[in-house]
């Protein structure tokens, strides 16, 4: 039976936000195609209709994390104190809470760094990120800094069992962070 172009678009689509919520839960490495599949009630066959290889898959689901990111860290940084909203939003709970839904950095750039085969797609998205907060920087900060260690203490709060040392590690860059951009209110 044929299906209509329409329908293979959904199920691509279905494909690619099953791929995006498996790599940044479980890794790119431990979703198999079969599994993910499997998971849609779709064969592993009918994975080549949609796509030529697992690299194809994850440059489309590192699109979709990054629009999903866009979400919870929007990506023109509007309103009166963008860049504090940003780094507020990144470094809290309800982000670490839920890495299937959050930021794919903490999750799979060292597997994408170790496996040898990064993608330009994260090229794209880190680029994005250290242009947007560039924009809300004084010229001698380092956009590079706020990103790396947003990045970092995220993985780092989820990679702790004390909550008091996750909440810490949260906590402490956003403190210091908001210290570096001159953002030093109390949190509300």
């Amino acid at each position: 039976m044929r299906y209509s172009e329409d329908h293979k678009a959904q199920t691509r689509q279905r494909i690619v936000e099953e791929a995006a919520r498996r790599f940044r839960r479980d890794g790119v490495s431990a979703t198999s195609v079969p599994t993910l599949m499997k998971a849609l009630n779709l064969t592993h066959g009918g994975f080549y209709a949609h796509f030529t290889s697992k690299d194809e898959l994850v440059d489309e689901a590192l699109r979709h994390c990054a629009t999903e990111l866009d979400a919870v860290t929007p990506t023109r940084l509007g309103g009166d104190q963008p860049l504090e909203t940003f780094i507020r939003r990144y470094l809290s709970k309800t982000h670490r809470a839920d890495p299937a839904k959050g930021c794919v950095f903490p999750t799979i750039s060292a597997e994408l760094g170790r496996r040898g085969q990064a993608s330009p797609v994260t090229d794209e998205t880190v680029s994005q990120r250290l242009d947007q907060i560039s924009d809300h920087i004084d010229g001698d900060r380092d956009a590079a800094l706020v990103l790396s260690a947003m990045v970092g203490a995220l993985l780092l709060s989820r990679s702790v069992v004390d909550p008091q040392l996750s909440d810490r590690l949260l906590d402490e860059t956003r403190a210091s962070l908001l210290r570096l951009i001159g953002a030093e209110r109390p949190e509300t």
